[in-house]
């Protein structure tokens, strides 16, 4: 058989790092241990109810057995336009501002396609999201940290990036409410980052994945709803936080013109469009009653003040996340965040993420998914407690 190698840009691509992570939960689960698995960022609970019958039921209509339109049913992204209005008090032109896109990962490895040329420079969050770097690379772009710091409410801080860096960017990824950190943004600072994209022509794409996840009373903010977002950029949406559908593998893309036409020029060499029992799926569940969500809030709630009041007992001085489905917990003295997180697998048998994944600046930090019971988080924080770190 005939070995052809991969071309240098896949040889490029950054090395899949949960996929490690998971091997090396398997290899502990393999020697017979109970691990509380709580390194990786996929919903436990079942896609609600309803969607799956509106499913069910748009699976037998023959009209989706068929290609769908190259850009989405209209019926689809007029519900996209109304839950932006609804929700954010966003106007939305559902055939110009909207992009369907087959899951909100897939918009975002497509952005630096859709906008950059070789050699084009992209601000990213350090921490943040590693497959904001696969874009990046497919796109032989260059990649520029924006430093996200504790002391400045893992924000980054524009006035603090090098000046040449900023002349030369061209794309900017941000992602509130924040994977890793669990920290939200203000109004302020979207208003701020739509003065610095304008004054420096830079496109400005926005992860709003955990949009619906904000604790103690306090909705997320989406960076539409500031005025000029548009402007300057989209915000990418997923079904797969909010419904629990991270399996259908459906997201869209919302706000400028420009940059959702290039979206459908990408996508329209790549695909033809989506099955539309999944789009009248995601129309139900953007257009029918959110008690769904509000009870999903709720229940991620609980479980982030049940884990943070535990790790809390057995002594280890942690933050409460503002939003999202994780923690950004601080490593103790003497680890790195690679240490720690193999020594509580072996040790403790409780799997979390090594900080260093997400970026240079995530150093010092694990990161831990509430994506299990209160039990099983109350179990997870007595272990770490009995091998007496605190």
């Amino acid at each position: 058989m005939n070995i052809f190698p991969q071309s240098n840009v896949l040889q490029q691509l950054p090395k899949q790092f949960f996929a490690s992570l998971v091997q090396n939960v398997q290899a502990v689960i393999a020697e017979g241990h109970d691990v509380i698995n709580l390194g990786q960022g996929n919903p436990d609970q079942p896609t609600p109810a309803h969607i799956v019958r509106a499913m069910q039921q748009a699976v037998a209509k023959p009209m989706y057995h068929k290609y769908s339109p190259f850009r989405g049913y209209s019926f689809f992204k007029e519900a996209v336009a109304t839950f932006y209005k609804r929700e954010y008090g966003v106007t939305v032109d559902p055939e110009k501002e909207v992009a369907i896109l087959f899951g909100g990962k897939a918009g975002l490895v497509e952005m630096p396609l859709c906008l950059l040329n070789s050699g084009d420079v992209v601000l990213v969050p350090d921490p943040g999201y590693p497959d904001y770097w696969s874009g990046v690379v497919l796109a032989r772009a260059r990649m520029e940290m924006m430093p996200l710091r504790a002391e400045n409410s893992f924000l980054p801080a524009y006035d603090e990036l090098p000046k040449d860096v900023v002349r030369e960017a061209k794309l900017m990824f941000l992602n509130y409410p924040n994977n890793p950190t669990g920290a939200t943004a203000t109004e302020s600072f979207f208003q701020e980052t739509v003065s610095f994209a304008e004054k420096h022509h830079i496109a400005v794409v926005h992860d709003f994945a955990y949009g619906a996840i904000g604790f103690d009373g306090k909705k997320p903010v989406s960076f539409l709803q500031v005025e000029g977002a548009k402007d300057v950029g989209i915000e990418i949406y997923t079904f797969s936080k909010t419904y629990n559908m991270a399996g259908w593998r459906i997201g869209f893309a919302v706000g400028n013109e420009s940059m959702i036409e290039a979206i459908h020029v990408l996508q329209d060499h790549l695909y033809v469009s989506m099955f539309g029992a999944i789009q009248e799926a995601a129309a139900v569940a953007l257009l029918e009653s959110q008690q769904c969500v509000a009870e999903l809030v709720a229940t991620y709630e609980a479980r982030r003040n049940t884990f943070i009041h535990a790790l809390r007992d057995i002594g280890w001085d942690v933050q409460a996340p503002a939003g999202s489905f994780f923690a950004w917990l601080p490593v103790p003295n003497g680890y790195t965040s690679e240490t720690f997180a193999d020594l509580l697998l072996k040790q403790a048998h409780v799997a979390v993420a090594p900080g260093i994944g997400f970026g240079e600046h995530g150093e010092g930090y694990v990161r831990t998914g509430l994506l299990t019971s209160e039990d099983r988080l109350k179990e997870a924080a007595w272990r770490i407690g009995q091998l007496q770190l605190f």
